[in-house]
């Protein structure tokens, strides 16, 4: 028996809550961005606008890469990946990496990041987010990126090279290092206003 339904959506949700794309980056790359991001200087990571550090949510070290890094090449690379992506996967109106790039280090045994969104009120909007594994995954334990897009998350694939991008309010988080360290790169592609 069917029951009745007052309503008619003249549009299905097809966004996709993650897409990820292996060996987006060579190893050889990757190293090379491990080497820029440790050269500009790492500091502890903050949270919120206060910039408190609080290693209880946060435990990591991060250094801000642009362009003039000798990063221009990476802006290039992801702007062409997160484009197919999203045309494939997601149909956002973006604007552009507007905030730069993240390096982060975690190392083991307190590196994480508890759960969160990307989403920041008062902020340009951060439609999607990405993540870019930089270190072999044989050289660290735990540190797993977890999409929490459905009911019992998501791991995100490991490989070294590896692109992860999603809509920047999946919740998210990486657990505790336990072993050695691990470094990624992070960004986020702004928009104009959910609507």
């Amino acid at each position: 028996m069917n029951e009745k339904n007052s309503s008619w959506n003249l549009k299905l949700d097809n966004v996709s809550f993650y897409a990820y794309l292996e060996e987006a980056f060579s190893k050889e790359e990757c190293e090379q961005i491990i080497e820029i991001g440790v050269k500009k200087g790492l500091v502890k990571s903050s949270v919120g606008f206060e910039k408190e550090i609080k290693l209880k949510v946060r435990n990591s070290k991060i250094s801000w890469l642009y362009p003039h890094d000798n990063m221009d090449w990476v802006f290039r690379k992801t702007t062409d990946i997160v484009l197919n992506l999203n045309n494939q996967f997601f149909n956002f109106n973006l604007f552009g990496l507007n905030e730069g790039f993240q390096f982060t280090n975690y190392k083991a045994p307190y590196g994480k990041l508890s759960k969160h969104t990307d989403r920041i009120n008062n902020t340009p909007v951060r439609k999607l987010s990405i993540s870019i594994q930089l270190t072999d995954p044989s050289k660290y334990q735990g540190g797993d990126l977890i999409l929490h897009g459905d009911n019992k998350g998501t791991v995100m694939p490991k490989k070294q090279g590896t692109l992860i991008i999603f809509p920047s309010f999946v919740l998210h988080e990486v657990t505790s290092i336990t072993k050695g360290e691990r470094n990624s790169l992070v960004t986020w592609v702004t928009g104009e206003q959910f609507k």
